[in-house]
């Protein structure tokens, strides 16, 4: 099937999820994340500052601050479609750009380099169980992930998991999977 509308279809029904639904679903997956032992081990983690109907990433970053995490989130550059992350200690150093995403004020944080987070938590729509994954269709975390060489993993609804998705040369497969009813672990090895 073709990426596209994998995308929608998936898409489509995380739009008409309730909102009570979604949040205790997105509970139940960043619980699981938090007892990764990857994730436990981490001292920076980077983390996108999410939009419906994304995994709800808000209660993570607050766990992070509160567990002494640094939190690292990306600043995408349009132009060239790359990214890089900043270190966040406050909501209120994010701005609203494009699309209505939240992305740090660059003037108020510190760009962090790709060697300094331990654990990246990478979005996406679709997932298969070998790690493969259909993103937002940007392209700007297949660019990061090329060169980054830490852990990655990924939050996502029971609904995003599917048999098989069209995998591409420069596709890179996350380590692990955290939905609300398991924990995958694709047999990906960071390093």
């Amino acid at each position: 099937m073709d990426k596209a509308i994998q995308r929608k279809q998936v898409l489509d029904h995380l739009n008409n999820m309730e909102k009570a639904e979604h949040q205790r679903k997105s509970r139940l997956i960043v619980g699981r994340l938090m007892e990764d032992p990857v994730f436990q081990k981490a001292g920076t983690v980077g983390v996108t500052v999410s939009a419906f109907p994304e995994v709800d990433t808000y209660e993570l970053i607050q766990a992070c601050w509160k567990t002494g995490k640094r939190v690292a989130v990306p600043k995408c550059w349009r132009k060239d479609r790359t990214m890089d992350f900043y270190a966040l200690t406050d909501f209120n150093q994010l701005e609203t750009v494009y699309m209505h995403l939240k992305e740090p004020k660059v003037e108020e944080t510190v760009r962090l380099d790709a060697e300094a987070i331990d654990l990246l938590v990478v979005p996406g729509v679709v997932y298969t169980r070998e790690g493969y994954r259909i993103g937002f269709g940007g392209g700007y975390y297949d660019r990061y992930l090329a060169t980054y060489n830490g852990a990655t993993q990924s939050l996502a609804f029971d609904v995003q998991l599917a048999d098989r998705i069209f995998v591409e040369p420069h596709d890179i497969p996350v380590d692990a999977i955290h939905t609300e009813s398991e924990s995958i672990a694709t047999g990906k090895v960071s390093g």
